[in-house]
């Protein structure tokens, strides 16, 4: 099973920041970094914090959601609770059994990311080139660890407010 993170980071690794409410949520709005989310993470077992949760709103469709919470009580419609990266890994090996090629999604937060950098084989990383003001940071990474494999550029326009790359690294091996 590849275990891939999935994330958008901007050049100072911001990649959140809390509302006025207190929510956490993204510090851009890039329609098309959406648009690749949903393609490559729909019909697989998607791992996330619960701040994470809060900050979608509800459980993602046509997906798995698995979260990890320290709160025994924490509960969602649709939504695996677990309580540890292992638990959540293992319900997703389970969701995935069924696909030819299976791949897990680790879609954040920042401690549940740094929690499965060493473990993740794959990493498809938006890079947004502008710097955002946040609260939480993508874990460094060591780039001599992991190989870059593609590289699409897209440009800021009128639906976009920054230019960005969509990056696949992979680790060596």
């Amino acid at each position: 099973m590849t275990i891939s993170l999935i994330a958008a980071m901007a050049q100072n690794r911001i990649i959140g920041h809390d509302r006025p409410d207190g929510r956490p949520d993204l510090p851009w709005h890039l329609p098309d970094d959406f648009a690749y989310f949903k393609q490559k993470t729909s019909g697989h077992a998607i791992i996330m914090g619960r701040k994470s949760l809060d900050a979608l709103g509800k459980p993602l469709p046509k997906r798995t959601n698995i979260v990890i919470t320290r709160n025994p009580d924490f509960w969602v419609d649709g939504v695996l609770v677990v309580n540890t990266l292992e638990a959540a890994l293992e319900a997703a090996r389970q969701a995935e059994a069924s696909h030819e090629q299976p791949e897990l999604f680790v879609i954040g937060g920042a401690e549940i990311y740094a929690l499965a950098l060493p473990i993740a084989d794959r990493i498809y990383l938006t890079e947004v080139h502008r710097a955002y003001k946040g609260n939480a940071s993508f874990p460094e990474f060591d780039k001599t660890v992991w190989h870059e494999i593609s590289r699409h550029p897209h440009p800021a326009d009128e639906r976009h407010e920054a230019a960005f790359d969509f990056v696949v690294y992979e680790r060596e091996s």
